[in-house]
């Protein structure tokens, strides 16, 4: 079987693909044979060796993936071969076939095809958790998503509506900022150009942001900051760009606010029956149509290199997968 391989921390370029021999199923585990994996930004980091996880040498990049069983080890029963699933990995779905712990398995209903599957593990898993459970969004509030054409962003928005929130969305270009207009977004920033702070206080009036959705970090967290309501909820999602931000903590005191570190690995493992009931709930989104990944590319297993890439010089809005093999 084929599999792209990082044998090297480095770029993109240094990824190759080689013919490797199939997996076989240990006790506890499934054999996939992947039909599509998303790209994520946590992706474009764990090849660099930026990431907080270490995988050993060599590995396949890539944590989301929609198949079918194609063997199942000792010990499983909650899986047979030729179940359609979601997979939750943090690396390894870039490959034909991948051999994945049943835990970390859910079944997809029949109607839900498997690159909207795929597109939608991390990033709506993420986005739920964090508007749920860290946020607390209820409808009426206003949250604020930055980097929302961006693959969490855009989740983010389209969940924040169909929690009923009135939704504020950032991004950097007017082609990003329609690509969340379509998603649902009540208002739009382009921070590129506005004088950011001042279109915030505008924007949030006087009773300020109830939640703020950040994956970006950088300079824009502190003005997003400095926009919320009294007992907001600051949910601390990734650094895509690249920068940490230092803020004052005087800020979190002045506004009687909560600054929210963003686990969804960790809230899985620690509370898996409400991590369940959120995947059941998104995957209800999808199969119904109530939430609408937007896919804007595809690429080959070949092209994997390319569609990192393209995602580290965010010429990605949405998501973009990889057809490993049939989408349907």
């Amino acid at each position: 079987m084929r599999a792209v391989l990082c044998k090297q921390f480095g770029p993109p370029e240094s990824l190759v693909i080689e013919d490797i021999p199939s997996p076989h199923a240990g006790p506890g585990q499934v054999v996939v044979s992947v039909k599509t994996a998303a790209v994520n930004f946590p992706d474009t980091l764990i090849i660099q060796d930026k990431y907080q996880h270490k995988p050993p040498m060599p590995f396949s990049p890539g944590a989301d993936l929609a198949g079918v069983v194609k063997e199942t080890g000792p010990g499983v029963t909650a899986f047979k071969p030729g179940d359609r699933v979601l997979g939750f990995l943090t690396w390894g779905a870039f490959a034909e076939e991948v051999v994945v712990p049943a835990v970390s398995l859910v079944r997809l209903p029949d109607t839900l095809a498997f690159d909207i599957a795929a597109s939608s593990g991390l990033t709506c898993s993420t986005s739920l958790y964090a508007l749920k459970q860290c946020g607390r969004l209820q409808p009426g509030q206003t949250l604020l998503v930055l980097g929302a054409a961006g693959g969490v962003g855009l989740v983010a928005v389209e969940m924040g509506k169909l929690m009923g929130a009135r939704v504020i969305a950032c991004a950097s270009s007017v082609e990003k900022l329609e690509v969340c207009r379509q998603a649902g977004a009540d208002e739009l920033v382009n921070y590129e150009q506005a004088d950011f702070r001042e279109r915030l206080k505008q924007l949030a009036g006087k009773n300020g942001i109830d939640v703020v959705y950040d994956p970006v970090g950088g300079k824009y967290a502190e003005p997003a900051l400095r926009s919320m309501a009294w007992e907001g909820r600051y949910l601390v999602v990734g650094f895509a760009s690249g920068e940490f931000p230092k803020i004052g903590l005087n800020l979190a005191l002045i506004k009687g606010c909560l600054i929210i570190g963003v686990r969804r690995g960790q809230f899985m493992q620690r509370r898996p029956e409400e991590s369940a009931a959120n995947i059941a709930q998104f995957l209800g989104w999808l199969a119904s149509g109530q939430l609408k990944p937007h896919i804007s590319v595809r690429y080959p297993l070949e092209r994997a290199a390319d569609a990192i890439n393209d995602l580290m010089h965010r010429r990605i809005s949405g998501k973009a997968v990889l057809e490993v093999g049939s989408s349907k």
